[in-house]
């Protein structure tokens, strides 16, 4: 009895326990419920938001290129400001979204012109075609097998199913939108690409920047493009910069890319643009983008302010340069009027200027005749790529390479005659001069000389040399020993100047006749260029000491003022390549005997230098050339000429050459050449001499008056 009561009672409270385990599972569940609304309801946006916010995107703004200065501080290369309309697509951009971006675009600028029309290309046609009429272009598509196609290969496919009458008719406001839309889709995800940057209007540029708002990614802001103030002077050499369109070269994309450049940055292509492109670069602006999870922009903020680049000061005296020029073009045009048909053919001419002593290039100029357009051009550019025969202008290195190998010593003498050797031509100077040593040898540029010099080297020691002899030396090795000795001066080396692609000339193979291999101890037969020549005679008045050419003197941190330059970022110092074997006393004698081809009684280059209150020394030098017109051959000359002053302190060396010039009296470019850059040289460095004397005048007499 006593054990059914107790299962009564507790069947009894069972029911007590379940409704308050309901109970408890109810207010668990509201709970639940409740929390669940308070997140969607009250904070769900936020929260959305936080939940996409997972992205943090940089992108770099291109900034303006370092300037470019002369030696004194005058401005060379400059940047113009330009409105600018700029597009940054996020990352979730699709077609039709810069198609709107494009249709709102058009109505505050105009790209009706032809340079943008022109540049529409059947695919972009096709491609807003596509985008107006999908679903029936997609239809089509249909009736193609496309199963095995990659989406690229798919998407070319709906392409073609395009007819050519369907693009054939579009208006002009439907081109111009095309052009437009073309630019936007050049873009890249979070980095800037010029919709247009050319003609904008003060205009177009209000009317885009006071609706941003109606155009996602759209900026107005200013570009730059570079400027010359000083006309054509020294662009050749300064080379050039490419557009956002070309952006960085194909060929050296991935090494751009992993300095940080952006497909579409612009850089140096050429010239000293390209040499020192990592200073003028500049440091880029970079934004940081916060963005979602489907690409969308929510935040930017600019993480690393941007820099323009630094600013280059060139060896270069700016007014020096122009004189240089000047006097080239002056004569080289004079030359070309004259009444010798043969002048026709000489179409360039080049004159390099350095200090032998640092290396410095104060100038570099070249002339090229456009037949064609009947024009005289800036071309610079050739004294560092374009080498020709100099003739008896490196009569110098010769002789030091006689002495060094011991084929001849200071004072040797010999007989000048024509040399006639079997099975070659007959050798001989300009004239007879009878007994010459290696100092009239160069005054009087002796060919039968360094033929003897050439002889000696592969071990043919004979004098005088006997008529119809047969010469027996290995011309291969004499070739080369040649080749090796004139390598020490940079004649058919490189220089080592600081500029991209530089030629070394042609350097000739073993010859098949003596007499060709004589002919290289005159110099007709390797190719130099001017400035290897300059570099040769800068070595012989530098002592023996081979100095690198170059152009940069020091790059400077950029500053906000237009007249003044930043502090000292980077200096160039001096550098000494090599010195060549040969002994002092050796030098000088080469020395005294470029002095005398200026300044003795019987120089060659007597008339035009012997007056010179600088005291000039060099060599004139005349090699052989000819040019043929169906079939009739014309004797022409390169005429060269290298130089240097003051004999006792060289600061200043010069080489000039002009290739085939017509054979005949007063064709003497050369020389006059020469001369009139010595000239200008001394009275330009006196200018400047007296304009810093008159500073230094007017900043004492500031003192004086503070003192007072």
């Amino acid at each position: 009895m006593k054990d059914k009561k107790e299962n009564n009672k507790k069947r009894a409270l069972l029911p007590v326990r379940m409704n308050i385990l309901f109970f408890a599972i109810f207010l668990l569940f509201s709970a639940l419920v409740l929390q669940l609304g308070v997140v969607q309801i009250l904070n769900g946006e936020s929260y959305q938001e936080e939940i996409q916010r997972t992205n943090l995107d940089t992108t770099s703004v291109p900034v303006p290129r370092g300037k470019i200065f002369d030696t004194n501080g005058e401005i060379i290369v400059d940047n113009e400001a330009l409105y600018s309309i700029t597009y940054t697509p996020s990352n979730d951009v699709q077609a039709e979204d810069r198609l709107e971006v494009a249709e709102a675009l058009s109505q505050y600028i105009d790209m009706s012109d032809d340079q943008y029309i022109d540049q529409i290309t059947e695919r972009d046609r096709r491609e807003y075609y596509l985008l107006h009429h999908e679903e029936e272009i997609e239809e089509r598509l249909e009736a193609v097998n496309t199963e095995e196609m990659e989406n690229s290969e798919v998407y070319d496919a709906t392409l073609d199913l395009i007819t050519d009458e369907e693009i054939s008719d579009f208006t002009d406001e439907e081109l111009e939108l095309i052009a437009i839309k073309k630019e936007l889709d050049s873009a890249y995800a979070l980095t800037p690409q010029v919709v247009k940057n050319e003609d904008v209007t003060a205009e177009e540029y209000a009317a885009v920047a006071e609706n941003l708002d109606e155009l996602p990614g759209i900026n107005a802001t200013t570009e730059w493009d570079r400027n010359y103030p000083n006309g054509d002077t020294l662009t050749s050499i300064l080379g050039n910069v490419s557009s956002q369109e070309e952006g960085i070269p194909a060929e050296d994309m991935s090494a751009y890319l992993t300095k940080g450049y952006s497909r579409n940055d612009r850089v140096g292509r050429s010239g000293l643009e390209e040499q020192y492109e990592d200073f003028l670069r500049g440091r880029k602006e970079q934004i940081q983008y916060t963005t979602r999870q489907n690409g969308s922009i929510i935040d930017s903020e600019t993480i690393v302010d941007g820099e323009r680049g630094k600013d280059l000061v060139l060896t270069t005296d700016l007014e020096f340069q122009q004189e240089v020029d000047d006097i080239l073009l002056d004569e080289f045009q004079s030359m070309k009027a004259s009444n010798s048909y043969e002048n026709r053919f000489a179409t360039n001419a080049y004159a390099v200027v350095m200090n032998p002593q640092t290396g410095e290039l104060l100038a570099v100029s070249g002339v090229e005749y456009d037949d064609e357009n009947d024009e005289y051009n800036d071309a610079g550019l050739g004294a560092l790529n374009n080498a020709h025969e100099p003739g008896s202008s490196i009569k110098g290195a010769t002789i030091l390479t006689g002495y060094d190998s011991g084929a001849i010593s200071p004072g040797d003498t010999f007989r000048d005659a024509p040399m006639n050797l079997a099975g070659a031509e007959a050798k001989s100077s300009v004239q007879d001069m009878g007994t010459v040593n290696d100092l009239t040898a160069l005054e009087r540029s002796s060919n039968v000389y360094m033929f003897y010099v050439a002889l000696r080297l592969g071990g043919d020691n004979r004098h005088p040399m006997p008529q119809n002899a047969n010469i027996d030396l290995n011309m291969g090795e004499t070739l080369q020993t040649l080749q090796n000795y004139f390598n020490q001066f940079g004649l058919g080396s490189t220089t080592g100047v600081d500029y991209p692609n530089e030629s070394t000339g042609l350097r000739g193979q073993t010859p098949e006749d003596p007499g060709t291999l004589l002919d290289f101890a005159i110099g007709q037969y390797d190719t130099y260029t001017a400035l290897q020549l300059a570099q040769y005679v800068s070595t012989i008045a530098n002592d023996g000491y081979r100095v690198q050419p170059h152009f940069l003197k020091e790059a400077r941190d950029p500053v906000a003022s237009m007249d003044e330059l930043g502090p000292l970022y980077y200096a160039t110092n001096p550098t000494v390549m090599n010195r060549i074997e040969m002994t002092n006393d050796e030098i000088s004698r080469v020395q005294d005997g470029f002095r005398l081809s200026y300044q003795g009684s019987q120089g060659t280059g007597n008339d035009y230098f012997d007056d010179k209150s600088y005291n000039p020394a060099g060599k004139t030098g005349t090699a052989e050339s000819a040019e043929y017109v169906d079939g009739e051959r014309f004797d022409l000359n390169n005429l060269s000429l290298v130089g240097y002053a003051p004999f006792d302190d060289p600061e200043v060396a010069y080489a000039v050459i002009v290739p085939h010039v017509g054979i005949g009296e007063g064709n003497e470019i050369n020389l006059k050449v020469g001369e009139q850059i010595l000239d200008s040289y001394f009275e330009v460095k006196e200018d400047h001499d007296e304009e810093a004397e008159d500073s230094d005048d007017g900043d004492d007499d500031g003192e004086d008056e503070e003192s007072e």
